[in-house]
C-alpha cells in the first residue's frame, strides 16, 4: 500500500530573514586585529589629530634650524632682545616692536635677516634655537622610551614567564625601586655625572623601565596558562619561540599604549631638569632650557617664553592625546 507523499517544490522553502547586525558581520572579506585597530584609530578625531602634530613638529625639528642663515649658538649683540617680526603677520603682534611700542628694528636700522620669532640676550636667533630644542628634546625623550621598552618588556617578560623563586627575585628588584622617588634617584644620578644628553637620558632610564616591565608581566602571566600557549608546548615549542611569536606579539597593544605615555613624561623629566639647571647646558638648547631663560625675563620679553611653551605643550599634549586614542583602537572590546 502506497502512501501518498506530497510533493517536493521550491515555493515550500523561504530565507529567514537575516538580523541587519548579522548581516554587517559576515558581508565582505574578515580583517585582522591590526586592520580594525588602524580603522578605529582613524576614525577618533583627536589621535588622529595629535598625530598630524607631533608629524608636523618631527618635520619642522628637522627642516626647521636650516631654514635661515643663523646657527643656534650664533651671538650678535648688535641684534640683542629683537622681538618678533614677519613680514605679512603684523596682525598677529609679528611686527618688530617692543612692549612700548617701538620699532626696534627701525630703530638699529636692520633691514634684513629678521628675527622670525626674536632673539635672546645674546642675540641668538630663537627660530633657529627653538627647532634645535625641539630636536634635542624629541630625541632625548624617544631614546628613553626606546630603552625603557626593550629593558622593561625583557625584565617583565621573563620574570613572568619563568616564575617560582626567579619572579620573587626579580619582582623584589622592581619594589625596592620603585620605593625610591625617581625624581630624586635622577638629580642624584646627574649630579654624580655632568649634566649633558647622556647622563639625562641614563638617568631617565634608571627607573622609567619599572612601569613598562610590570604592565608586560600583568599581561604575560594572563596569556601563559591559555589553551594556545599550552598547545605550542604540546608542538614542541621552546621558550624562546613561545615569548617571541606567541607572548610577546599577543602583548603588543599594551606596551605601544605605554610607549605613547613614557615620550611626553620623558619630555617634561628633560624640560624640568633643564629648567632647574640640571640639564642641557649653554650654549645647547632645549625646550627646558628655552622656557627657563624665558621664565626669567617674560615681563619685559614675553616672546622668550611663548614659543617654546606652545611647542611643548603642544608635543605633550598630542602624545597624551594619541595614547588615549591607541589605547581605545586596540582594545579588543571597543570593537563594534
Amino acid at each position: 500500500m502506497q502512501h501518498n507523499r506530497p510533493k517536493i517544490t521550491k515555493d515550500l522553502f523561504v530565507h529567514e530573514p537575516m538580523k541587519k547586525r548579522s548581516a554587517e558581520e559576515i558581508e565582505g572579506p574578515p580583517s585582522s586585529f591590526w586592520k580594525e585597530a588602524r580603522v578605529r584609530l582613524f576614525k577618533n578625531k583627536g589621535a588622529v589629530l595629535g598625530l598630524i602634530i607631533i608629524i608636523i613638529i618631527s618635520i619642522m625639528a628637522i627642516v626647521g634650524p636650516m631654514m635661515n642663515n643663523f646657527h643656534y649658538d650664533d651671538q650678535d649683540l648688535l641684534r640683542s632682545n629683537l622681538p618678533p617680526l614677519v613680514p605679512g603677520m603684523e596682525w598677529l603682534g609679528l611686527n618688530g616692536e617692543n612692549s612700548h611700542g617701538t620699532n626696534i628694528y627701525e630703530e638699529n636700522s636692520i633691514t634684513d635677516n629678521n628675527a622670525w620669532i626674536g632673539t635672546d640676550e645674546f642675540g641668538r636667533d630663537l627660530w633657529t634655537r627653538l627647532w634645535s630644542g625641539t630636536q634635542i628634546s624629541l630625541f632625548i625623550a624617544l631614546t628613553a622610551a626606546f630603552l625603557d621598552l626593550v629593558i622593561g618588556v625583557l625584565y617583565g617578560g621573563i620574570s613572568a614567564f619563568y616564575g617560582g623563586k626567579i619572579d620573587d627575585i626579580m619582582q623584589r628588584i622592581v619594589e625596592v625601586l620603585i620605593g625610591i622617588p625617581n625624581l630624586i634617584l635622577i638629580i642624584l644620578f646627574i649630579l654624580i655625572l655632568e649634566p649633558g644628553v647622556t647622563s639625562i637620558i641614563l638617568a631617565m632610564v634608571i627607573t622609567g623601565w619599572v612601569n613598562m616591565s610590570r604592565i608586560v608581566r600583568g599581561q604575560v602571566l594572563q596569556l601563559k596558562g591559555q589553551e594556545f600557549i599550552l598547545a605550542s608546548k604540546a608542538l614542541g615549542a621552546s621558550n624562546s619561540q613561545l615569548i617571541w611569536k606567541h607572548l610577546i606579539p599577543n602583548v603588543m597593544g599594551p606596551i605601544i599604549v605605554t610607549l605613547m605615555f613614557t615620550i611626553p613624561t620623558a619630555i617634561f623629566f628633560e624640560a624640568f631638569l633643564s629648567f632647574i639647571g640640571l640639564g642641557i647646558q649653554p650654549p645647547l638648547a632645549s625646550l627646558g632650557t628655552l622656557i627657563e631663560n624665558g621664565y626669567q625675563e617674560m615681563r619685559y620679553f614675553s616672546y622668550k617664553l611663548i614659543f617654546p611653551a606652545i611647542v611643548i605643550s603642544a608635543i605633550m599634549i598630542s602624545f597624551n592625546v594619541l595614547g588615549d586614542g591607541l589605547r581605545d583602537a586596540l582594545d579588543p572590546k571597543m570593537r563594534k
